[in-house]
């Protein structure tokens, strides 16, 4: 086999195995824990996040506190019903130290990639300074930005583009992310 051949295959391997990430969404995105599958019967843990019945598991955060937030179209202005949400995030954050958060910032598959890309980092943006402005560290927090690539509904109805429309706030144990 000549040195390109293996070099080709080579590479073609890396790709394959970086497709293979079965945590790619995150527990907010398709079908991940943040939405509504992945639970077993009521108190029992078939995710690793905890029972949904304590009040100090990531499975209470999401199903019970709410780990996402929804914005209007072209917009990273929390609405009320956000800002409630977030308050209660925040008393859990505050209530639970040994937690750090990743929020990530989506948008709807309208307008280009480099637009929503920055949508959603002002969305994850706004999330991160209103959880600051309630007390919880900024060093247990970061953003990211999927833009449009990482919808939990496709298909070209209003009703699909508003619940990708989000920033969905995913923690992890330990208080550095």
């Amino acid at each position: 086999m000549s040195l390109a051949a293996k070099s080709l295959l080579l590479v073609a391997a890396l790709a394959l195995a970086a497709c293979n990430n079965p945590d790619r969404y995150g527990a907010g995105g398709a079908g991940g824990a943040g939405g509504a599958g992945g639970m077993g019967g009521a108190g029992i843990d078939t995710t690793g996040l905890g029972d949904p019945n304590n009040p100090t598991s990531i499975a209470y955060f999401n199903q019970r506190v709410g780990d996402r937030v929804l914005f209007a179209v072209d917009q990273s202005t929390l609405s009320p019903e956000a800002r409630q949400i977030l308050t209660a995030q925040a008393q859990w954050l505050n209530q639970n130290p040994g937690y750090a958060a990743i929020i990530e910032g989506h948008a709807d598959e309208q307008g280009t990639r480099e637009y929503n890309l920055a949508l959603g980092a002002r969305r994850a943006a706004a999330v991160q300074n209103f959880l600051i402005s309630q007390g919880v560290a900024a060093s247990r927090m970061r953003t990211i930005s999927y833009g449009k690539e990482r919808p939990i509904e496709v298909c070209s109805e209003e009703a699909c583009y508003a619940k990708n429309r989000r920033a969905v706030t995913v923690l992890s144990a330990g208080a550095g992310v």
